[in-house]
């Protein structure tokens, strides 16, 4: 069984996807081609903001989004602490300090009644992490960043094409930042990321810092990066916006059969008001080596996003806040969750397969 069949979906588009990458080829504009104009139009639209600038990562995404709203040395960002590492990274690359609360344990999102106590005279964004493909609790966490005068930057790198009340993931905040990693819901075929935003002087200044800060060829007004996506990259994701729509929908049908199959206790809270992406499948259980390897003897492979929190990262510490609240939900998750195969086309029969095994192994060593 797959965990994921990136080579599946590049069959069932392989003719298009390849012509699109020939056309690059063809006209030989392999940075700043017309496919990334393109892209940016598209998925600007898709998302209902005005801008949209594409780059080379999510990453990239999060450190450029920081550096346009001028966050550096002596600045504190509140995020949560359960998610990949690359959102702690951007904050302390730009200079700033990491400043972590701790989670929701059924969403695993940031608790957003936590955020305000967080806040001190040197807070100057608050970055939401929207986790497995599910938003955090936006509404609120504007709110809070209105009373306090601070920027949202949306981490949205797992949750592109998710909405909350109806809006878009990376449309509800200053500006959201994605990923097109080739594993997430919309992926690329190498590394690719994208900014939005409705602030035109944001999206300028982005554009500007992710091609060495320059405002014109050889005029450089800002220190900057090379931070660009390439035509091809953005030529494969052009290809495959034209079925995201119909991925998502699927997506959230294999969603929908684990939920229906597994036991009421394992399948993944979602919100009211909230339309998931699942950027993963993820469910919690205990003893989680005990449960893979069984899971593995059966022929299923597992993942686990994330083991740790990124307060327990070694190159992490020398950045920490100097007084950190403790994380005891952040740190259990890490303990207990357990990500399962999950793609679009993933087989119902394979999802039978997988929720019947898992819930053999729970309830008969009672690791719920």
């Amino acid at each position: 069984m797959k965990f994921i069949d990136l080579a599946g979906a590049y069959e069932a588009s392989k003719d298009s996807i390849d012509q699109a990458i020939l056309r690059v080829l063809d006209h030989g504009q392999y940075v700043f081609g017309p496919e990334i104009t393109e892209l940016e139009q598209q998925l600007a639209s898709y998302v209902g903001v005005k801008h949209c600038v594409a780059l080379s990562s999510g990453t990239t995404a999060l450190e450029v989004a920081l550096m346009a709203l001028n966050i550096g040395h002596g600045d504190e960002v509140i995020t949560s602490s359960f998610s990949f590492f690359a959102t702690a990274e951007a904050i302390v690359r730009v200079g700033a300090t990491p400043v972590f609360v701790d989670i929701d344990p059924k969403t695993y999102n940031i608790n957003h009644t936590l955020i305000e106590s967080a806040i001190t005279d040197r807070t100057k964004a608050i970055m939401p992490i929207s986790l497995y493909g599910q938003l955090s609790d936006m509404r609120a966490i504007n709110e809070i960043a209105n009373r306090h005068n601070l920027h949202v930057v949306e981490d949205g790198a797992q949750s592109f094409g998710a909405s909350c009340h109806g809006k878009m993931s990376c449309g509800l905040s200053t500006i959201g930042c994605t990923s097109f990693f080739p594993s997430k819901p919309l992926g690329c075929y190498g590394d690719g990321g994208a900014c939005f935003t409705n602030d035109t002087a944001l999206a300028e200044k982005m554009r500007c810092l992710i091609n060495h800060g320059q405002s014109e060829r050889y005029i450089h007004s800002e220190i900057g990066f090379n931070g660009r996506i390439s035509s091809i990259q953005a030529a494969v994701l052009l290809q495959k916006v034209v079925s995201f729509k119909e991925d998502v929908a699927m997506r959230q049908q294999v969603a929908s059969w684990y939920k229906d199959e597994l036991n009421e206790s394992l399948a993944p809270v979602l919100v009211a008001g909230n339309v998931s992406v699942y950027g993963q499948y993820t469910v919690r259980v205990k003893n989680r080596e005990k449960v893979q390897l069984a899971l593995k003897e059966q022929g299923i492979p597992t993942a686990t996003h994330y083991p740790k929190g990124m307060h327990q990262q070694i190159a992490l510490q020398p950045y920490l806040a100097a007084a950190q609240v403790e994380l005891p939900h952040t740190e259990n998750a890490a303990l207990e969750v357990l990500s399962l195969p999950f793609y679009p086309c993933m087989p119902r029969s394979d999802v039978m397969q997988v929720a019947q095994c898992l819930n053999s192994i729970v309830i008969k060593e009672e690791l719920i």
